[in-house]
């Protein structure tokens, strides 16, 4: 065990039960149970650890083993307020080895079961040994670990003199793979491979094998370590130099949503294997979570050339919706069901699906969709409605439009580089809209709210949250009651940033005053096939991307998004979703400790007509603060909207 670690969000396997003890009896929690009073002593030892999730909240109260493996004295215990263990041992003669080496397997409800090999050596150096839970459930759109060593392994079953393995150890390598991949005995298997590559240092295969069993064997933060050690054994001597070790890492981060650092070790692991299958899929995996989608495109054809599987050809489909072509997209989607019934296949897949065809739908031969009796469609760039605009001043020509995009454009850009971590105290008005817009029902919940830029390098964005009063993680309630969840409101100007300009159309209306604010009034609408920048509907277990058209009022001296209105694209008939229209108020907010001032949403009012139902739901904004982002490891991962469960649409903003 090295004490070295990442944090990550990901799921892993199953793991294996915990290793059977080798001590002789039970222990009770700190106490020490040792057979032989006859034994000496030769030192004190310090066994301790930190338990933590993957967001780096302490695990308090996780049940924690540690069995000795030179020596007896097998010892449980509860793990504090910080998610810490401490104890300490006596190492005794008369054992055969003088190396102090323990197993930790640590335990705790709604987690998969971890584990630890930590060799201490010969001296009494000890260290605060990091365990990290990890939740029962997989992450469907990332490669499964399962997947990562059914696809690595065969490659380093055979392994030899040439490889770095020196004869005297390869009888403990292949006692070692029979354990692991022969007799799914993971447990077994570290101990041997561990021994295998402190012999033979210069053996990258054997130690990209270990990094495997030790996934397999939930030793999470272990395998960290030892996949960060083989790339470097590998960027070190590139003649002894492994593909495997940098599949194996590039993997490893894409597991922490690292894309972009992931990308350059799929590249790294090409130069060596120019043609290998899973490097080219992870390849395109990663640079779809980037949106680089033609070069995507590319790497998944190759994967697929390549002997790829079922997956790669999934994301294929994706690359092409990605890159505006919902035709090519269709043809590879039935490629890969291949006469399955889609309605039968996971949700990622069911998804992707409905995508494409609402994709062609929209761009099939120019032709606007009907609107149903007593709806309108409304075409914001040519015909804007006439009630949102009380006091224009119409524009002469559309000169002055580039300046004015340019101008709001390098504002989100400067605003998304200093973004600090905000909160503020959120109202949420609920209602449930009955005959001729009469409220028939509402409800009403408070909460803090959590906005900030992500590190992960997956384009302009926001991370948002939602937590209670106290801080810990919260969800609107009342879906099931036939409320709407709605959310993602600070990105929602984004449609102006450089990255995201081409995707759209605009066009230049002229100024109205708004708040005795003089403003530039632009309208805008998102061109299919081309935006990433989009928004979520969801229904049950179906969801659709939507796109947008809208107006912006837009500071005439500072260039700041004052107010902002936006309305669906097109309507989509086939989940009966009519109109979504959202009114966006902003307002200048001062921190101190910034030394500046920022444009967030104060009020928020969203109006859904669904299913014949129309929903609204007012949002609003007050008490901002700055956090560090400490704060954030409080909330955690954010839990399945129980929308998802529901007859009830949830609706947010999103990156594609």
């Amino acid at each position: 065990m090295k004490p070295l670690s990442y944090v990550m969000v990901f799921s892993l396997l199953v793991c294996i039960l915990p290793i059977s003890a080798q001590a002789q009896s039970l222990g009770v929690t700190g106490a020490t149970l040792n057979n032989n009073n006859y034994d000496m002593i030769e030192g004190v030892w310090l066994v301790s650890g930190k338990v933590r999730t993957v967001d780096g909240d302490p695990v308090k109260n996780a049940w924690v083993t540690v069995t000795p493996v030179t020596s007896t004295g097998l010892r449980t215990f509860y793990t504090d307020a910080q998610g810490e263990f401490r104890s300490e041992y006596q190492m005794v003669t008369g054992v055969g080895n003088n190396d102090f080496i323990v197993i930790m397997t640590v335990k705790k409800k709604g987690f998969q079961t971890a584990h630890s090999y930590v060799n201490y050596g010969r001296t009494n150096k000890t260290w605060m040994v990091p365990l990290t839970l990890r939740p029962t459930a997989e992450d469907p759109d990332l490669l499964s670990p399962a997947d990562l060593v059914s696809a690595l392994a065969p490659k380093l079953r055979k392994l030899g003199p040439a490889d770095g393995l020196g004869a005297k150890s390869e009888k403990d390598y292949e006692r070692g793979i029979a354990d692991f991949l022969d007799q799914n005995n993971a447990d077994r298997a570290v101990p041997l491979l561990s021994k295998v590559v402190a012999n033979n240092p210069s053996c990258i295969g054997c130690r990209v094998m270990l990094g495997l069993a030790e996934l397999n064997w939930c030793a999470w933060d272990d395998a960290n370590q030892t996949f960060g050690e083989s790339v470097k054994a590998t960027l070190a001597d590139r003649k002894m130099g492994r593909p495997e070790a940098l599949v194996a890492y590039g993997t490893w981060l894409s597991w922490q949503h690292e894309a972009e650092r992931a990308e350059a070790f799929y590249l790294e692991a090409l130069k060596f294997a120019p043609q290998d299958p899973l490097a080219l899929q992870e390849l395109g995996r990663s640079l779809l979570t980037l949106q680089k989608y033609e070069a995507a495109n590319d790497a998944l054809k190759r994967a697929l050339a390549a002997g790829a599987g079922p997956e790669a050809r999934l994301m294929f489909a994706e690359s092409w919706l990605g890159a505006g072509r919902s035709s090519e997209a269709s043809s590879e989607m039935n490629r890969y069901l291949n006469g399955r019934d889609v309605k039968q296949m996971p949700q990622r897949v069911r998804q992707l699906y409905v995508s494409i065809q609402n994709r062609q739908k929209v761009e099939a031969a120019n032709v606007k969709p009907k609107p149903r009796a007593g709806h309108e469609i409304v075409d914001f760039l040519q015909h804007p409605p006439a009630s949102l605009l009380p006091g224009l001043e119409p524009a002469a020509d559309q000169q002055q439009l580039g300046s004015i995009l340019d101008g709001v454009g390098a504002k989100i850009l400067e605003m998304t580089k200093s973004f600090p971590n905000t909160s503020s105290l959120e109202a949420i008005h609920q209602e449930k809209l009955g005959h001729k817009g009469k409220v028939s029902n509402t409800q009403d919940q408070k909460f803090r709210y959590l906005c900030m830029v992500p590190h992960q390098a997956w384009g302009p964005g926001f991370m948002e949250y939602r937590a209670d009063l106290s801080g810990s993680e919260a969800s609107v309630k009342g879906l099931t009651e036939g409320f709407m969840l709605t959310k993602g409101f600070t990105s929602a100007g984004f449609i102006f940033h450089p990255t995201y300009r081409s995707e759209s159309n605009f066009r230049y209306l002229g100024k109205e005053k708004v708040n005795n604010r003089n403003t530039f009034v632009v309208a805008f609408a998102q061109i299919p096939g081309k935006a990433h920048f989009s928004g979520k509907f969801r229904q049950e277990n179906t969801t659709v991307t939507t796109l947008s058209q809208g107006l912006a009022w837009i500071d005439s001296s500072t260039y700041e998004i004052v107010r902002l209105h936006t309305d669906l694209l097109t309507p989509i008939p086939e989940l009966r979703l009519e109109g979504e229209a959202t009114n966006i108020d902003f307002k200048q907010v001062h921190f101190k400790s910034l030394g500046g001032d920022l444009w967030l949403p104060e009020e928020v009012t969203v109006t859904l007509d669904w299913n014949g139902r129309v929903l609204r739901n007012t949002h609003e904004y007050s008490d901002f603060k700055i956090f560090n982002v400490d704060a954030t490891e409080k909330i955690g991962t954010v839990k399945a909207s129980a929308a998802s469960s529901s007859n009830v649409p949830e609706l947010n903003t999103v990156l594609r």
